[in-house]
């Protein structure tokens, strides 16, 4: 597993895209940043005549982690769509999955590879988070609370995304997929939005994330974030098992 993992990360490193969506990622969430900050900043003054004023981790960073959790999910298609898709395409799927590895090293390896590059674009909302330190208290258990709901919707993303790019064999019909699916998410979230809870708001993995964005830690939106990125990885262990099985 680790062995893929770290030949994920090499490919993923070595090539172009991934640079370019981390500087897109950074330029992003830097405009974000400066003008959530230059809000705050002119809004203090009628701040300060509230009781308990809201800080700028209300106001600051649990928008920022909101906006980069969308921009993990409008990158995941354009970087899970090579996972398996590619390999089959180039021909080299058959010896990977004939190779002396399990099944289930093959997809954790590739999964935890995304997951890790994902982490490059957590880290920079972080560090311009903490940034804030330098002008005030930051409320920590706020930022790790939204520091976790970013890792599990970027691990969700990362396991769908996988799984789509098992079903396919051209990486663009695979990114389309996921990109498909990750807007529905998304139209979902908005249709929760303006309703009061029901099968929808169970679904939709951005409406569970919006509970750590708030500072809520629930056991019942941790169990869904589990369930999701573990039934997705089963799947993709599944499909790749079945197609050792049949050649």
């Amino acid at each position: 597993m680790l062995t893929i993992a770290e030949k994920e990360l090499k490919i993923l490193f070595c090539s172009p895209l991934a640079w370019v969506i981390l500087a897109l990622a950074q330029v992003v969430l830097a405009w974000v940043f400066l003008a959530y900050l230059d809000t705050f900043l002119q809004i203090q003054p009628q701040l300060v005549k509230i009781a308990n004023p809201p800080g700028v981790t209300e106001t600051i960073v649990a928008p920022l982690f909101l906006v980069a959790a969308i921009v993990l999910l409008t990158a995941t298609p354009l970087l899970s769509a090579r996972l398996i898709a590619e390999e089959r395409r180039n021909q080299t799927l058959t010896f990977l999955i004939s190779a002396p590895i399990s099944i289930t090293d093959i997809v954790l390896g590739k999964f935890w590879g995304l997951v890790i590059f994902f982490c490059a674009i957590i880290v920079q909302v972080v560090a311009l988070s903490v940034s804030l330190l330098l002008g005030g208290p930051l409320d920590f258990g706020l930022l790790l609370s939204n520091i976790a709901g970013l890792c599990l919707i970027a691990a969700s993303f990362a396991a769908l995304g996988l799984y789509i790019s098992c079903l396919s064999a051209q990486p663009a019909a695979a990114g389309a997929g996921a990109l498909g699916i990750l807007l529905s998410l998304w139209a979902m979230d908005s249709v929760t939005a303006e309703s009061t809870g029901g099968i929808v708001r169970h679904l939709s993995l951005l409406a569970h994330y919006a509970n750590f964005n708030r500072g809520v830690i629930d056991s019942f939106d941790l169990a869904y974030f589990a369930i999701f990125i573990v039934t997705f990885l089963l799947l993709s262990i599944r499909r790749l098992d079945r197609e050792r099985l049949h050649g």
